[in-house]
This record gives structure tokens, C-alpha cells and sequence, in this order.
């Protein structure tokens, strides 16, 4: 079987095998430095690799005949034990860069207790890491992928050009992602519009966040998943495209961010046994202030989302996908296949 590369890639199929090889070898190229704790990006690239090797396996379902030790939940347990110990470091440096600069002398004693409880628990939570990636399931796991890249098998779906089903792949979880609850956190009805409550006071934004928390969490959650699928054909549309890749990726961080501010709030308390505005009220302060101003972002574009005109613009551009989306200049060059190879995170 001759197979396929970035300048014949032509069916389903085809940018199926191209997205997995692609993210196991990113995976493969750091492994050995997550092992070793050398870089942090280490860890951070080889989760990202999990993360999207996990979103092409999803998205390519209908094409791909993968081995039983290969599935889609295996991949996601990994991606789950390493998100542990990258969110630790990502913790870990917030506190160290962004916030304890800037808080009195007091309160950054108080700090680093907290990250000197931090490096403990990071410790255990490394030990973890290490006994995953060297657990026979996981040595599995990649024996059985790199035997299906050298041999793959394909379901019958895999044969159609990409560009015929690409609608097909994507409308669903689009659709999904815009008929999510969280759109309407923080609205209102006016006649026949849904609109977002203005000019909220700091106490009002802390309430909205504080019920509707878990349902914002998962928008999150959503908006990831669908930009990693989007990412992968970028090729295949035009820069209309890349704009809406663009807001899913803005509200994914701006969620973050505010997800993150309860995280390290919770993370103090139990470190501290105590509450953060107790023995850090500049630092609760400031966590409250991010999550105003995150706020306020997030409504920017929920208003935009909730604007019908957009809503239809967005599913129509994914029912125009390029008959002839890459030349073989750009075949070759080594931005190709952008969001597999280069996309950051």
C-alpha cells in the first residue's frame, strides 16, 4: 500500500493517516523529556500532541479502523494524567510571575508556603506521569499505532474525497458548540432577542460566575474540542474560516482564565487551609479584578455569537470547502497542514 504524504493526501482516509502521524511523532519527540522533567514545553507539547492526536482520532472516526488498544478513551486517560502535571506548572508559574510580584512582602511569605506545598504535591503528581508512560498499556498504546501507520486499515467511509464530507464532519459538533447553554449566562430577553445584562456591578459578575461556573467550564471544554477539529483542515477554506477559529480559541482562553482564578483559589485554600481572602486579600483581589475584566470580554463575544447573522455565516462557510486548497509550493513548506504540526496549543 503506498502511503499517503502532504502533496498526494486526497480522501478522508488520507488526511486521517496524515493527522495521526503527525501527532504521534510530536508525541514520540518529547516523550523522553517529560520522562526526565527537563523542560516543562516538553511536558506542554507532548499533552497538546495527546490532546489533538485525540481530537483527529474523534474526528476521523468514520474513516479509520484503528487497534482495540488504540481508542479514543485510552487516549484521553493519558491526556488527562498529564494535564495534571501541566496544570501545576502552569499554576506554579502564575503565582511565581504574575501575581506574588505584586503583592506586599507579608503576603508573598504567605505565597510561598503555598508553592513550597505545590513542589510536594508536583512530586507525587510526577510519579504518576513516569508510571503512565512507562505502564504497558500506554508501550501498547504506541506499539499498536506505529503498527497501524506502517499497515493502516480503513473503514469503507475513507475512500470519499475530503473535500465532499468535510460539511458533514464538522456541522455537528459546530452545531453542538453553538447550541450550548452557556450562551445564555448573564442574558435576557427582549422581545425576540436574546441579549447579554449590561454594565454589571464587580458583585454581580462574582454571583453570575459563582452559578453558572461548571456550565462556562464546559463551554470551554467544547469550544476546545471544536477548535482542534476546525484546525485541522484550515487548508481547505478561506481566511473567513480562520477568523472563527480565532474566536473559539479568544473565548476558550477568556474561560480560562476565569476557570483558572477559581483553580488557584482552591489550590491556596487547601495549601493554606484557610481562605485566600484571609491570609491573601491583596492576591483574592486581584483574582476577583481578572475574572471582572474577563468578564467583560466574554461578552463581547457572546454577543457576537448570539447575533443570528453570524450564527449563518459560520455554518455556511463549513459548506464551502476549496476544491483545490493547496498548491504544491505550499505542499512542501514546512507551514503545512497548519493546526497539525505548528498550532502552539
Amino acid at each position: 500500500m503506498k502511503l499517503p504524504t502532504t502533496s498526494t493526501a486526497k480522501t478522508l482516509g488520507d488526511w486521517a493517516y496524515l493527522g495521526i502521524e503527525k501527532h504521534l511523532k510530536k508525541i514520540l519527540k518529547h516523550e523522553a523529556d517529560v520522562l526526565e522533567d527537563r523542560d516543562p514545553e516538553a511536558l506542554h507539547q507532548i499533552r497538546v500532541g495527546m490532546r489533538r492526536l485525540r481530537s483527529a482520532v474523534t474526528g476521523f472516526a468514520p474513516a479509520l479502523d484503528l487497534p482495540e488498544s488504540a481508542p479514543e478513551k485510552q487516549i484521553g486517560k493519558i491526556a488527562r494524567t498529564l494535564g495534571k502535571l501541566r496544570d501545576l506548572d502552569v499554576l506554579k508559574e502564575a503565582l511565581e510571575k504574575r501575581y506574588k510580584p505584586n503583592l506586599p512582602r507579608e503576603e508573598q511569605k504567605v505565597l510561598e508556603k503555598a508553592l513550597a506545598y505545590l513542589e510536594k504535591r508536583r512530586e507525587k503528581v510526577l510519579e504518576q506521569v513516569r508510571e503512565t508512560l512507562h505502564h504497558k498499556s500506554y508501550k501498547q498504546f504506541k506499539q499498536s499505532l506505529k503498527a497501524w501507520l506502517e499497515s493502516p486499515k480503513y473503514q469503507a467511509m475513507a475512500q470519499m474525497p475530503i473535500q465532499e464530507v468535510l460539511p458533514d464532519l464538522l456541522l455537528p459538533s459546530v452545531s453542538d458548540l453553538l447550541l450550548h447553554q452557556a450562551w445564555l449566562v448573564g442574558t435576557q430577553a427582549e422581545e425576540t432577542e436574546i441579549k447579554p445584562m449590561k454594565n454589571l456591578s464587580h458583585e454581580a459578575v462574582e454571583e453570575q460566575i459563582a452559578i453558572h461556573g461548571e456550565v462556562l467550564h464546559d463551554l470551554r471544554k467544547e469550544t476546545k474540542r471544536v477548535r482542534y477539529q476546525m484546525e485541522l483542515f484550515t487548508d481547505f477554506y478561506s481566511p473567513n474560516y480562520t477568523d472563527f477559529i480565532e474566536d473559539i480559541k479568544s473565548i476558550q482562553e477568556i474561560l480560562g482564565q476565569i476557570q483558572d482564578s477559581f483553580v488557584l483559589a482552591e489550590f491556596l485554600a487547601d495549601a493554606l487551609d484557610s481562605e485566600t481572602t484571609k491570609n491573601l486579600p491583596t492576591l483574592a483581589k486581584q483574582l476577583a479584578e481578572t475574572r471582572y475584566e474577563m468578564w467583560q470580554e466574554w461578552q463581547l463575544l457572546q454577543m457576537r455569537y448570539l447575533n443570528s447573522h453570524i450564527r449563518h455565516s459560520f455554518r455556511s462557510e463549513l459548506l464551502l470547502p476549496s476544491k483545490d486548497p493547496i498548491n504544491e509550493q505550499v505542499a512542501e513548506s514546512p507551514e503545512y497542514f497548519n493546526g497539525v504540526v505548528n498550532s502552539p496549543n
